[in-house]
């Protein structure tokens, strides 16, 4: 077995002490959690606004400069996966869940239900709906992990070091990593990836109580969800047990054969033009509007600044918390490609996908919504749904739904153990069996512990919380990663 270190024991008793905090007193859990979030929100929104900003222009920069030449490896290293399996792996690990659970969701609630600006139900929030939720899961996202990734495999493929956040800090701040300030980086590290992916696991065990629900009238209730939980729960271990080329790979690409059936199946019985018209007018619009969308916050109206906090800064900080995740498991599946081809890949390919998928699923809802059915009107776990009782077939349909989430489901905590096992064991990149089943206990009882303390409320406000600390690693660890840079090309 690959030896723990402290950071392991640390993270584990933290996860633990809160774990039973939340069982023994749920609503103290809550308001506690709540009131953090609220502190965050209020205090530190512009700080997410503008930070996440500079992640996208620092990246677009590496693209067309120099550096995007250089190898993420030595100069003769290849790339371990081929592109579609490369693509399948970090979009399954990046978005998955998210984008089978909000895919239908957020415009029609953007549209319907919160409207960033305009008035609900009109052509300018309709309109609206659909840029802002591509805003929301395109190119700003993907550079939050990007940035992360990056330094990540940088660090540990042309300069030898152990895949940890700590050690991509060493320029910085020397030896001090290798002692307890390192130790102290690698635990929020660790803990920020538990709140992200458990929120993530969260919403997942909801979804699939929604279809449940939806289709055969079983409770919605945190019982139901724990139920899924724990049998999610044993089937990523015995996926974690096959390893990362077997487990992971394997269930990456049926995730996308999943997704692209689904994706085809709406696009084809849905609104076809209007989707294709649609995708296309507001992929300019997106274009047109990055700038101005990067850095509102509205501190003249209560109303929209709110909203903004509700949502972009929610995004801003969902991707935060995933970035040390989502980064470490992105840098150990990119070794061989340079910095321009990694960049391009993780920013365009993703984002392009995402585009399309809520180009489909969102205007198709938009449409049935339209037509005189209630899609706003259900919980945001149904809405998918409720979108596929509309088109023939829509058992099968609904099925397959519940088969997508669930592979995503695995998927991402499969990674997550994988992440998590590398992070505890010295950055090995082989952890063990027996770490990555702790983790995924880990994760799985957190997850629960939200949901029971206070359902998806209580999971939005432990990944804000969460991921404050993280966001100030990532920073420094750009600053780390272009002191390097620079002094790799002075040293020739």
């Amino acid at each position: 077995m690959k030896k723990v270190t402290a950071v392991f024991w640390i993270t584990l008793v933290i996860t633990i002490v809160l774990s039973i905090f939340g069982i023994v007193t749920p609503d103290k859990f809550g308001s506690v959690s709540g009131a953090i979030m609220n502190y965050i929100s209020i205090h530190f929104g512009w700080y997410y606004l503008i930070l996440v900003t500079i992640f996208v222009v620092f990246c677009v920069y590496l693209i067309f400069s120099p550096y995007g030449k250089i190898r993420l490896g030595k100069q003769n290293d290849k790339p371990e996966f081929s592109y579609p399996t490369w693509f399948a792996m970090l979009f399954s690990a990046g978005m998955g869940i998210g984008l089978v659970f909000y895919g239908v969701a957020s415009p029609v609630s953007h549209y319907i239900k919160t409207p960033p600006t305009a008035e609900a139900g009109t052509r300018e929030a309709l309109e609206d709906s659909l840029r802002i939720t591509f805003f929301h899961y395109g190119v700003h996202a993907w550079a939050i992990y990007a940035v992360t990734a990056l330094v990540l495999a940088y660090f540990m493929f042309r300069h030898g070091k152990p895949g940890l956040i700590s050690a991509a800090l060493e320029p910085l701040f020397g030896n001090k990593m290798n002692r307890s300030w390192g130790k102290a980086v690698d635990v929020i590290a660790v803990f920020a990836t538990i709140v992200g992916v458990a929120t993530s696991l969260g919403f997942g065990a909801t979804q699939i109580n929604g279809g449940f629900t939806y289709l055969f009238g079983v409770d919605d209730d945190f019982w139901v969800q724990l139920v899924i939980i724990l049998v999610v729960t044993a089937l990523f271990m015995l996926s974690a047990y096959t390893g990362l080329s077997k487990g992971i790979k394997y269930l990456s690409n049926a995730n996308m054969l999943l997704a692209s059936i689904l994706f085809l199946a709406v696009l084809i019985l849905g609104p076809t033009m209007y989707i294709l018209n649609s995708f296309t007018d507001t992929l300019g619009s997106y274009i047109q509007k990055i700038p101005a969308e990067s850095f509102r916050i509205s501190p003249n109206s209560e109303e929209e600044r709110a909203w903004v906090m509700d949502w972009t800064v929610f995004f801003w900080a969902w991707w935060i918390a995933w970035a040390p995740f989502v980064g470490i498991f992105i840098a150990r599946v990119s070794k061989g490609r340079t910095i321009r081809e990694f960049l391009s890949g993780v920013l365009i390919v993703p984002s392009v996908v995402s585009f399309l998928w809520f180009a489909a699923f969102g205007m198709s809802g938009i449409e049935a919504q339209n037509s005189g059915i209630d899609i706003a009107g259900l919980p945001d776990e149904q809405a998918l749904f409720g979108l596929f009782d509309t088109f023939p077939l829509s058992t099968v349909l609904s099925i397959l739904g519940i088969m997508l989430i669930g592979t995503f489901f695995i998927t991402s905590a499969d990674s997550a153990t994988f992440v998590l096992g590398m992070q505890t064991t010295n950055g090995s990149l082989s952890p063990s069996t027996f770490v990555k089943f702790v983790w995924g206990l880990v994760q799985s009882a957190i997850a629960s512990v939200l949901l029971y303390t206070g359902g998806l409320l209580a999971l939005q406000n432990a990944l804000i919380s969460a991921a404050l600390p993280f966001s100030l690693i990532m920073l420094l660890m750009v600053i780390s990663f272009y002191k390097a840079l620079r002094n790799d090309k002075q040293k020739g």
